[in-house]
Formats: structure tokens, sequence, C-alpha cells
């Protein structure tokens, strides 16, 4: 029996589903860190006490720094996911894109946006 060079349009559905539902949750809590950054929820400290308002300034800074940090991340994560439908679209998905053999399907649900095999990752191919 041949080995196998790509996954069938059914195994793409399954991925495209797992796809979706990750994309989904992804966009949301993107949305949630945006808003939060641009302090659209309403929680200021323009009615406390001065000294605590320096207090809180220092930890909003901070906060935002690393949400804006996590936000470019999840938009990062979403921007993978996106290439991973059009793999899907082009019936590349799950192809390692360096030893060009199929990536494990454990892989591809634990990682939907994954474009190496565990080997080509692990030995440093890039």
């Amino acid at each position: 029996m041949a080995e196998k060079t790509r996954y069938s349009d059914a195994e793409l559905e399954e991925f495209r589903a797992i796809i979706m539902e990750k994309l989904q949750l992804a966009e949301r809590d993107y949305e949630k860190l945006k808003s939060s950054i641009m302090n659209t929820d309403g929680n200021d400290t323009d009615d406390t006490s001065p000294t605590y308002k320096v207090l809180e300034e220092g930890a909003n800074t901070l906060s935002k720094e690393e949400t804006t940090r996590l936000a470019a991340r999840q938009l990062k994560f979403i921007q993978n996911l996106r290439a991973a439908l059009v793999r899907i679209e082009n019936k590349t998905y799950g192809i390692c894109r360096e030893t060009g053999k199929l990536i494990p399907k454990e892989r591809l649900r634990a990682v939907p946006h994954a474009t190496l095999s565990i080997e080509a990752k692990q030995h440093g191919v890039k």
C-alpha cells in the first residue's frame, strides 16, 4: 500500500471544523484583549485618591503592556489559523513543509496550524 501523500476531503473537513472552533474562540479573546487595551470597559481611577491613582497608573501601564503582548500573540495565532484554512482549501493542509510527509493527526488536533512535523521541528529544520 502506497504511503498517503495528503489527507482526504473528509479528514480535511474534520480539521476545518477544529480550526473554525479555535478561530472563533481566538477572535473573541482578541476582541476582549483589544477592548481592555483601549479601556472601553470604563475601569479607570478618575474618582479615586491621588496617591492610589499614582500606584494604579503604574500597575495599569504594566498590565497594558502585558495585555498588548497577549493581543499580539493572539493576532498571530488567528493569522496562523486562517493560513491553515487556506491550506485546507488548497488541499496542502497537514503536509510538513520540510519533509513533504503527512503530519500525524494527533499533532494537528493539538496544534491545528502546524506546518512542521515533530521530527522536522526537533531537528531544528527551519
